[in-house]
């Protein structure tokens, strides 16, 4: 398999690195077994209950905060509870904490959450669980509301994606969504800058042949909050679903035009009654 082409998005959309803070918490290990990484964007109303939530996931953890472009007190609340903060001035751009965070974690499992979705620990562990137990890549076992007369674009696009995949079997299961966990030797693999690119992420790891797993439901979508939206546009929707796109592009090009597919008995090359 051609080696995936590492996606530079933290380079294309980000900014220059302005200040990296490292103290040592009150749970910090020289070697952690898990990683929590934590992107946030000015979420000082919620940081101090994720980062909490993250210490107890594991007695062995570290807890990696990429503060995004934040101008409020993320930062500080973050350093204060023992985070290690990697602050940068201006945004690096959607997902680009991942692959941030991803190259400075130490621990054999990087469990990812987001800083505005309070998610307790004991909900958390599972990922982390079934990493240690074997699992490569751990994905929250949310679908999407699949029941609505007119699915949500970025729902429909995860359905696709795994099925061009041949994983029906993940339904809308997607490293889009948090949390999830992937063990240090799959973030390698896939190339920790591809992890900007989650369904990209997803694409690789299936095709290298990792165990990915759906292995415990989070419901995100109560938690997410709504997004403003620009004339009527939802931004973030449309990064998400050129996001899906790439993967698959990705995916083609590493099999065939059909993904793989069978086309059973057809002759497209033959010309005849409905003309050339």
């Amino acid at each position: 398999m051609r080696k995936p082409t590492a996606q530079k998005r933290h380079l294309q959309r980000g900014s220059k690195r302005s200040s990296t803070v490292c103290l040592s918490g009150r749970k910090c290990c020289e070697h952690p077994v898990v990683s929590v990484i934590i992107p946030a964007m000015n979420e000082q109303k919620s940081i101090g209950y994720v980062i909490r939530e993250a210490w107890r996931v594991h007695d062995a953890c570290e807890v990696i905060v990429v503060a995004n472009g934040c101008t409020d007190r993320t930062a500080e609340i973050a350093t204060a509870l023992g985070a290690k903060v990697l602050q940068f001035e201006q945004s690096l751009g959607h997902d680009v904490g991942r692959t941030v965070g991803a190259e400075a974690a130490s621990g054999q499992v990087l469990l990812f959450v987001d800083a505005d979705m309070k998610v307790g620990h004991k909900q958390l562990r599972p990922f982390m669980n079934a990493v240690l137990r074997g699992t490569d890549v751990a994905l929250n076992s949310y679908r999407g509301q699949v029941r609505l007369r007119q699915a949500h674009p970025v729902v429909l696009a995860k359905h696709t994606l795994n099925s061009m995949l041949k994983r029906r079997d993940l339904s809308g299961a997607s490293l889009t969504a948090v949390p999830h966990a992937i063990s240090r030797e799959a973030a390698d693999i896939i190339g920790t800058a591809n992890l900007s690119v989650p369904p990209l992420a997803q694409a690789i790891a299936v095709r290298s042949g990792m165990k990915v797993k759906a292995v415990y439901e989070v419901p995100v979508g109560r938690l997410n909050r709504r997004r403003t939206k620009l004339n009527g546009q939802d931004l973030l929707q449309q990064v998400v679903i050129n996001d899906h796109l790439q993967a698959l592009a990705w995916y083609l090009s590493e099999t065939d035009p059909r993904a793989g597919f069978s086309d059973l008995d057809r002759d497209r090359n033959r010309t005849g009654r409905w003309g050339k």
